[in-house]
Parts: C-alpha cells; structure tokens; sequence
C-alpha cells in the first residue's frame, strides 16, 4: 500500500502535466519562409529537380524558334554546263556553249516572316507556362511532404506522451493487484494497451520513412537521408486567403490556354497571308570561255492555284481550332473558380474547427482527463474510465493535428492554383483503446494512412491539378 501511495501522486503530477503542456499555435502574421528546413528543401528541390530542368530546356528550345521562323528560307546555288554536241567540249568554240552559276532567294509575301516570328514567341509563353506549372507543383509537393513529415513526428510525439500514462499506470495496476485493492483484468488491460502502442509506434516509423522517401526524391537525395526538424505543425505559417482573380493571375494552365489562343489567332492570320504567292529571285552567269559571258535575271512566282482545296482549308482548320483553344480556356477558367470555392469553403471550415479545438475541444479534454484521473487516483473512478478518458485526450490532440494538416493542404493547393482536387496531407494512425464494457467502443484517434509526397495529383499542384 505504501507503495502504491507513492506511486499515485507520481501519476497524477505527470499525466496532469501531459494534459497541461499547450499545444502551439499557429501565428497570425508570420513572416515568409519563416522555417529554415522548409526553405532549404524548397532550394534543393527547385535548383536540381530533373522534371524542372526539363521543362527549362523546353523553353530555352522553344526560344531558339523566334529568330529561326524570321529568317529568310535558304537561297539555293544551282551550277550547270550547255554543250554543243556530244564529241567535245565546245565552251569558247560555240556561242551557246557555256557553264552556268545562279543564285536563288525566295522571298516570302510581305508579313509572313512577321506573323511565324510571333507565333513562335507566343509558343514560348506556353512551354514558359508549362515549366511554370511543373515549378508550382514542385514547390507545392514539397510543401505537402514537410507538412506530412511534421504531422507524423507531431503523432509520434502525442504517442509518447500516452506511453508515459500508460506506463505508469499498467505499474499502479499491478501494485493495486499486488496489495489486493485492484483486479487482474486492469492490469492485462494495460498491457494491452501498451502492446497496441507498440504496433502504432511501428506504424509510424514506417510512414515517417515513407515522407522521407518522398521528400528526399524531390530533392534528389538518397531514400534514407534523414530531415532533422525542430518545428511542430501548428509553427508552419497560415498563408492569407486568395480570391479568385489572384488564382487566376497565377494559373499556369490559364495564362498557357490563353497563350495558345494567341498563337493560333497568329497562325489564322498567317494562313490567310498563304494565299498570296511567294516570289524568288535568281540571278546568273554563264562563262563561255574566250568568247563574252552571259548572265541572266529572273523572278519567278509561286501560284496558289490549289487554294480551295490547301490555304482555305487551311484557314478552316485553324479558325476551328481557335474556337476549340477558347472554349478551353472557359472550361479552365471555370473549373479554376469552382476549386478556388470549394477551398475558400473548405479554408473557413477548418479554421473554426481549428479555434474551437483550441478554445473548446482541447480545454475540455484536459480537463475531463485531469478529473477522471484525479477520481482514479482516489478510487472513485475505474481504469477503463481512467483509458477512456486518455483515449479521448490523446483523439482530440489527433484530430486537432490533423486539422492542422489538412488547413494546410488547403492552402497550398490554393496557392499551387490545381484544377484537380486537392491533395491531403495524411499521417499514420494512433492507438487507441477499445473501451466498451459491452459494445460501444472508445473515441478513435485513428488516422489514414500518408502518401508519400510526390507528384500532386489534380493535382497538381497538389493537387498545384492545378
């Protein structure tokens, strides 16, 4: 009994403690790129992804088109001999033997070469949406990864915090059981809860390696590097909120749907310009050897004589695909507001959760835990209560984890601007004790499983997907 006595003040003090330490949280205002680890995965990623390289190296070819399509088309040489009869060579005997040199440039009808420039440099700003769109979904994927990895080591911590409870306690059952003021199913009960906590713990680990995995891919680093962290989920900051026209401004597959629209409305225009002829110009010089040179001048004419059937076609073809390229870019433009509504919606929803968690929920729970087990201490109270009301403590501070995931997720599939559904941030799950003395079961702060980070699925951005 003494024993015991000594035992039960030691566990009120620490589980009230447990109930007691504040949950961080998260800052109005912080100040951008705020967490140096985050920062350093978003350089390391954003400087030698492969999947950004690639879409830069688009660009930079995309680029190398402009001055390509304003130049004139290749002048051809044409040399030639006009003999006389078959015997011999008869260049300087007669007058209309001789060797020939002539020089060709074709030129295009005026404003051709102008309208292929353009259309060339309104391709850049589509392959430059394009590679702006892989940079987003990059950014957002490693953005989704270190919040996963944050929310995982926030449950690992919360999973040790019950162990310590359930540690001493599975002690103070087997004391009580020992000095004959408790029976044996508290004590088995106990250590099956610590057994559970085993497999939970076990969970974790390999999700946590799972978001490492993914994370050290997006910045090109070995499977099992590890990623020290000092900040909790609540520290990530809460970007502000933005409206739709922000979205918009921002959308890759928008300004690259509006691009093309351009570029086609330039190509319209430069199959139109096709029905006009092309010319070309050659000049020559036929040497007759001892006897006077001569030259000549010509202009030739490309006649579009197939016009009905090649360049107004031609036109048609372009002019449905302009029409086809707008209604894509309604289509994007709608479907872009529709996402940006439903995670503006979903942004006001987890933000109340979130403050009633911190100014209800959790102050509840603490202070339902700290009674039971102050009636637990005193004997009024029995175990199962006593993991009962642990097991709601440690489902709400779960829930309020992931709460904070998920408000995150939110944000940054806003911000990545995805046209796919928003990609969530999940963790592993945490052990919880099955509580009924008949059926019903205990408050479950059962998690679903993570997805290691990686392409955002839309989203995207991820997801973005846009």
């Amino acid at each position: 009994m003494r024993t015991l006595l000594r035992l039960a003040p030691a566990l009120v003090l620490a589980a009230s403690g447990l109930a007691q330490t504040p949950l961080p949280e998260p800052p109005s205002t912080p100040p951008a790129g705020a967490d140096p680890v985050l920062a350093a995965l978003l350089a390391e990623a954003l400087g030698k992804h492969p999947d950004l390289e690639k879409a830069e190296a688009a660009v930079r070819m995309d680029r190398e088109r402009i001055p390509q399509a304003g130049v004139l088309p290749d002048p051809s040489l044409s040399l030639g001999l006009q003999n006389d009869g078959f015997k011999e060579l008869m260049i300087g005997k007669m007058e209309t033997s001789y060797y020939s040199v002539a020089f060709t440039q074709p030129f295009p009808w005026p404003g051709k070469r102008g309208l292929r420039k353009e259309a060339a440099a309104l391709g850049v700003d589509v392959s430059e949406a394009a590679r702006a769109r892989v940079q987003m979904s990059l950014e957002a994927d490693v953005r989704r990864g270190y919040a996963a990895l944050l929310l995982v080591r926030g449950q690992q911590q919360l999973l040790a915090q019950q162990a310590v409870f359930l540690e001493q306690s599975e002690r103070l059952a087997r004391t009580r059981y020992e000095v004959g003021q408790g029976n044996q199913g508290d004590l088995l009960r106990a250590q099956l809860e610590l057994t559970r906590l085993k497999q939970a713990a076990w969970s974790l680990e390999a999700e946590e390696r799972s978001v490492l995995a993914g994370l050290n891919r997006l910045r090109q680093h070995d499977p099992a590097d590890p990623i020290p962290t000092t900040a909790a989920l609540a520290d990530l900051p809460e970007p502000a909120s933005l409206a739709p026209e922000e979205v918009e401004a921002v959308s890759p597959e928008l300004a690259g749907a509006r691009a093309s629209v351009r570029q086609t409305e330039k190509l319209v225009d430069l199959a139109k310009l096709d029905r006009r002829p092309d010319f070309a110009v050659t000049a020559g010089i036929m040497p007759r050897g001892s006897l006077e040179p001569m030259w000549q001048v010509g202009v030739s004419i490309s006649l579009p004589i197939y016009g009905r059937h090649k360049q107004q076609r031609a036109v048609a073809e372009h002019e449905h695909h302009r029409r086809g390229q707008g209604a894509e870019v309604e289509s994007v433009r709608t479907l872009l507001r529709q996402r940006t509504e439903e995670r503006s919606i979903q942004i006001q929803t987890l933000r109340r959760t979130r403050d009633l968690y911190q100014a209800g929920l959790l102050v509840q729970s603490e202070a339902t835990f700290k009674a039971v087990l102050s009636q637990y201490e005193a004997g009024r109270a029995s175990f199962l209560g006593a993991l009962e009301a642990l097991n709601g403590w440690v489902g709400d501070q779960g829930a309020y984890l992931q709460t904070l995931a998920q408000l995150q997720a939110q944000h940054i599939a806003l911000r990545e601007a995805a046209l796919g559904a928003t990609v969530p941030i999940n963790g592993g799950s945490l052990a919880s004790a099955s509580l009924s003395a008949g059926a019903a079961a205990a408050p479950s702060a059962s998690l679903s499983t993570a997805k290691a980070p990686g392409k955002a699925q839309d989203s995207g951005p991820a997801s973005m997907k846009m």
